[in-house]
């Protein structure tokens, strides 16, 4: 079976998704210590990338995404789940930090970016250095949006190896680029390996669930694949739930419709995605092959984007646990998925 991790944009509560995955990787090892031939087959302990075959992201998605596939120099994973989880809680301060001067000269969001993009790019080139796009150990989907030709940029690092460097790019560029949050992050200006500018936003603005968008480009990659061959995984990070009041925004003119348009289109977009999965598998009755984790409630975390507050981030961080256990049995039902389809790919001729 072809197996799809797909992750939502949230921002800060990539911390939610980045939490589960802790939790599955946990449940991975601890079966495959229990068997000989996966232990033997994975010395140095096993990664999330070692049990999916393709992924995709969009924005913070984005980020974990590259985060899980980043290569070391003995082309094995060099980050665990726990230090994806561990960027989010120790620099996410750091990446939305505003000043009361920036508060006020950026309209909180509506006049100019609300957040200035230097210290993301510090972190991003910090963990993720030169490697490239066409490096990353997976085949993988990172969505983000160019204003200049109004159309869809997908990152996919299939093209980016096999068309050269007009399809290549830095993945810490393709991370900022499907980060750049209208109202949050200046627009990113990045360039591929063949130095082409491109001026992109955050892929959320069409694609915040691009559990749909990784389905049809891994049946372009393998037409001999439909759904019932293909195990989709897809990790939410809490929708926008929050009710506004008619008599409220019957009388909003653009600035007003500013920051709810923005919030209303990226969870409904992925509410979208999560429909026509749903019932795609539901068709051919293979429900348990398309697994969608979204948080229940975010308790008394914020949903804001950009909240990296402590306090806020344990309260992301106890979400994204609280989350896990509530689904241990449908992570348990994964893992066990997982194993086996591991173990028929290693014994296959």
């Amino acid at each position: 079976m072809y197996t799809i991790l797909s992750i939502d944009g949230g921002g800060i509560r990539g911390i939610i998704p980045g939490q589960i995955i802790v939790t599955l990787e946990a449940k991975l090892a601890a079966r495959v210590n229990q068997i000989p031939s996966l232990k033997l087959a994975y010395p140095d302990g096993v990664r999330l990338a070692d049990f999916f075959d393709f992924f995709a992201g969009t924005s913070t998605g984005g980020i974990l995404t590259s985060l899980y596939l980043c290569p070391d120099n003995k082309q094995r994973p060099r980050f665990t789940a726990q230090n994806a989880v561990d960027l989010y809680l120790e620099y996410g301060d750091d990446i939305f930090e505003i000043s009361v001067w920036k508060k006020v000269a950026s309209g909180d969001g509506v006049l100019d970016e609300k957040h200035d993009a230097t210290q993301l790019e510090r972190i991003l080139k910090r963990y993720f250095g030169n490697t490239k796009l066409s490096e990353l150990l997976r085949p993988c989907l990172i969505t983000s949006y160019d204003i200049r030709k109004r159309r869809t940029h997908f990152f996919n690092k299939n093209d980016a190896g096999a068309l050269g460097k007009s399809h290549d790019f830095l993945v810490r560029d393709v991370c900022r680029a499907t980060s750049a949050a209208p109202t949050y992050f200046e627009t990113a200006l990045i360039h591929s390996l063949d130095d082409v500018s491109y001026p992109l936003i955050d892929g959320g603005v069409f694609a915040n669930n691009p559990a749909l968008c990784a389905y049809s480009e891994v049946r372009n990659m393998k037409p001999e694949l439909t759904a019932k061959d293909m195990l989709i995984v897809s990790l939410g990070t809490g929708s926008e739930n929050e009710p506004y009041s008619y008599n409220v925004a019957r009388n909003w003119g653009s600035i007003g419709w500013v920051r709810p348009v923005i919030d209303i289109m990226m969870s409904g977009a992925a509410e979208v995605t999560d429909y026509h999965l749903s019932k795609m598998y539901s068709a051919i009755k293979r429900e348990e092959q398309y697994m969608r984790f979204q948080p229940a409630d975010l308790r008394d975390a914020d949903m804001a984007m950009d909240n990296a507050q402590p306090k806020n981030l344990r309260a992301l961080l106890e979400v994204g646990k609280t989350t896990a256990t509530t689904c241990n049995k449908e992570l348990d039902q994964l893992a066990d998925m997982l194993i086996s389809n591991k173990q028929n790919d290693l014994s296959a001729p």
